[in-house]
């Protein structure tokens, strides 16, 4: 089973939320300090909730804790193998070296896929998409309030967003494994990008901390059955409580996030 095969799976059990994994160990409870520990009991907690998961690597890597990434995807894949992986590493190279971000991804550290930048085009794209069984997930329009400085950009009398999405729909999904970033705070861009790449799921970064907007999120980018979305939260879900209750809070968030989308459906 591939990446979106995985996602449509979860989809049918009414969850669109994926839960970000960036661990703060300064916003951890009170003696807690293993990154592994923290995130095995979030996991623990969310993973009847969620649509997947999403550890964002420069988190692990910044503090040297590639290990605990390691062992929170192999936790992961152990105990709830139905939920996949995103690892949230945005690479962006060409040639060998983009064949050694996949290998580092979906080998090294085993996830189910990958966000990548293609701001160097389909020779960054392709050879992660070679990995047929593995997903690519591809910046389109993201959340991050210079986002339209470059990606709103006319060519050719269109934003550049709107040609990575319609080459993401097209050449770059021979082996239907792309999906595409596009940030929850900026909806109206988000109805363009659904009507140029209608079938793609998207990954929705921005609702909560960053302000998106839930309901012009799902009107505009949802399938016609109103799935399609994997809406993102981290920091919402994961610090919801510094005390002991933190998991127990954290499976509270979750379950609002996916009971607000169900409702909004």
């Amino acid at each position: 089973m591939n990446f979106t095969s995985m996602i449509h799976k979860r989809w049918a059990q009414q969850t669109q939320v994926c839960v970000g994994l960036d661990p703060f160990p300064e916003r951890f409870p009170a003696g807690m300090t293993d990154i592994f520990e923290f995130n095995r009991a979030i996991i623990d907690a969310t993973a009847s909730l969620a649509c997947c998961f999403k550890p964002q690597f420069a988190h692990y890597a910044a503090i040297g804790a590639e290990a605990a990434l390691k062992d929170t995807i192999k936790h992961i894949k152990a105990n709830y193998p139905d939920v996949p992986v995103i690892l949230d590493s945005k690479r962006g190279d060409i040639g060998s070296t983009a064949t050694m971000y996949a290998k580092e991804a979906f080998e090294q550290y085993g996830a189910d896929a990958v966000t990548i930048n293609p701001y160097m085009g389909s020779d960054t794209v392709l050879p992660f998409t070679e990995f047929e069984n593995k997903g690519v997930v591809i910046l389109c329009r993201t959340s991050n309030p210079s986002a339209a400085e470059f990606q709103n950009q006319l060519i050719d009398g269109e934003p550049l967003y709107i040609h990575v999405a319609r080459k993401a729909q097209t050449e770059w999904n021979k082996n239907g494994n792309v999906s595409l970033v596009v940030g929850a705070t900026a909806p109206e861009e988000m109805a363009d990008i659904r009507a140029a790449a209608p079938d793609l799921p998207f990954l929705v970064p921005g609702i909560g901390v960053q302000g998106g907007d839930l309901a012009g999120t799902l009107r505009n980018g949802s399938f016609k059955n109103g799935n399609g979305l994997m809406i993102n939260s981290s920091r919402g879900i994961l610090y919801a409580s510094n005390g002991p209750d933190f998991a127990e809070a954290a499976y509270k968030e979750t379950l609002k996030l996916k009971d607000a989308i169900n409702s909004l459906c």
